[in-house]
């Protein structure tokens, strides 16, 4: 399974970005797919996951600020980030988690910055 990030970027606080994932199999047959950060200097950290029965897990640090979601026919899972602060700032990292085995993409930088 491969899965590539897309959405990052810079913004300012406050403000809100979209991060898609795609993977190239099935997402609806992989028992989990999440987002995962790491800044500068900390451990990679979960952020939010979404599960083929459609439950969610969020850390608490990111609750009511962002959404996990997914598009079973486009294969891709959406991470919404609103109310963006500085320490948001990491790189992101989607993972699909087929039980097995844990793939992961090359990530996508999102930098919060006025």
């Amino acid at each position: 399974v491969q899965v590539v990030e897309s959405g990052g970027g810079l913004v300012q606080p406050g403000g809100s970005l979209r991060l898609s994932c795609t993977a190239s199999a099935s997402i609806s047959s992989i028992y989990a797919m999440g987002w995962y950060r790491q800044a500068p200097g900390k451990q990679r950290e979960s952020v939010a996951v979404i599960t083929s029965g459609g439950s969610t897990n969020y850390a608490d640090s990111v609750k009511g600020r962002f959404t996990i979601s997914r598009d079973n026919a486009k294969n891709t899972v959406y991470l919404q980030m609103n109310s963006l602060k500085p320490e948001d700032t990491a790189v992101y990292y989607c993972n699909a988690d087929t039980l097995r085995l844990d793939y992961w993409g090359q990530g996508t930088q999102v930098t919060v910055s006025s």
